[in-house]
């Protein structure tokens, strides 16, 4: 009864079915000839009408029987084909929709196996590179004959190597804490602007004199919005800090900051030093990185944890890519959404 025009079709079928064979039996065993005729006529318009309507019917039932078998058999491009709009062609339709799941989801799960072979292929290079450094240098610091200014310059060379196995580890823990759902914000009412100036003037110290020159266009002060100021910097710092890594030589980073009703906007732009040629949503793949070289410090992690911290506190983030412009573009709740 939930699909009463399937079944009343088949009702009138089995009906019209069952009075062509009593017509048969009647004209057969009836002497009449008016009655007769009668009976030859209802036959005949039986044959004509419902008899092809129903292998009509069976021929596409058939047809997607072939076609839901070569799917099942593993050809997933097969699609079923039928342009009807009764039930057959529903059913044609659902039969193509879980085929096109299916394929989404065997594509999912195939760049998944990918993504989880370069994690870990590029953790290992990245740990390995650090680490092959502290035990060479270790070693050398064993020898007795070493000057002091040597000895000097292997520790800061220590130092730096094990400074960046520790980032790149925190940059793990963090990310997965955040892709687990552990990471709880502590939200507060923070003026955004001057938490960018801040960390674009800690940037500019940390990078010194190679540093690409930085344009802020902060449209106003404050921008006040309720969000986790802590991690709104991580957002800040990790994206300065590719834009200055990645950029071309010579060239400027702008950074643009304003408001809506709602929201806050942001947005850096930068040349980039490297040619990206694979999709900008690729970027936000862990260890995925404009660099493909890795000649570049960096964990590969950067945009991965920026996309999670946005979309934590209900933000949103895109990339823009214009040429070898490279823009990434924040709208962040003023309100806290989650």
């Amino acid at each position: 009864m939930q699909n009463w025009r399937l079944t009343f079709g088949i009702i009138m079928m089995l009906l019209l079915t069952a009075i062509a064979g009593i017509c048969i039996w009647q004209a057969a065993t009836y002497y009449s000839i008016y009655q007769q005729g009668l009976f030859i006529l209802y036959v005949l318009l039986y044959v004509l009408f419902l008899v092809p309507y129903i292998l009509s019917k069976l021929g596409r039932f058939i047809a997607i029987i072939n076609g839901s078998k070569e799917i099942a058999e593993g050809n997933i491009q097969n699609t079923i084909q039928d342009t009807g709009k009764d039930d057959l062609s529903k059913l044609a339709g659902y039969i193509n929709n879980m085929k096109a799941g299916y394929q989404s989801a065997l594509e999912n799960q195939m760049k998944s196996e990918r993504l989880k072979t370069e994690l870990i292929t590029n953790v290992s290079h990245d740990l390995k590179t650090p680490l092959t450094s502290i035990i060479n240098y270790v070693d050398l610091l064993k020898k007795e004959d070493l000057s002091t200014e040597t000895t000097r310059a292997y520790i800061e060379t220590l130092d730096r190597k094990a400074l960046r196995m520790k980032l790149l580890i925190e940059d793990l823990f963090e990310i997965s804490k955040m892709a687990s759902g552990t990471v709880e914000l502590d939200i507060e009412y923070v003026d955004v602007a001057t938490l960018l100036t801040q960390a674009i003037a800690e940037s500019n110290t940390s990078m010194g004199q190679a540093s690409p020159e930085i344009r802020e266009r902060i449209a106003k002060f404050p921008i006040h919005a309720h969000l986790d100021g802590n991690k709104i910097w991580r957002v800040f710092e990790n994206l300065i800090g590719n834009a200055q890594k990645y950029s071309l030589p010579g060239t400027r980073i702008y950074i643009y900051l304003d408001q809506s009703d709602d929201l806050v906007l942001f947005k850096i732009q930068n040349t980039a030093a490297y040619e990206i040629d694979f999709a900008a949503e690729e970027l936000f793949e862990r260890f995925k990185r404009a660099d493909e070289s890795r000649q570049t410090e960096g964990s590969g992690l950067g945009m991965s944890i920026v996309k999670s911290i946005v979309e934590l506190h209900g933000g949103e983030i895109k990339i823009e890519i214009h040429g070898d412009q490279f823009n990434v573009i924040l709208h962040l709740p003023k309100q806290r959404l989650i």
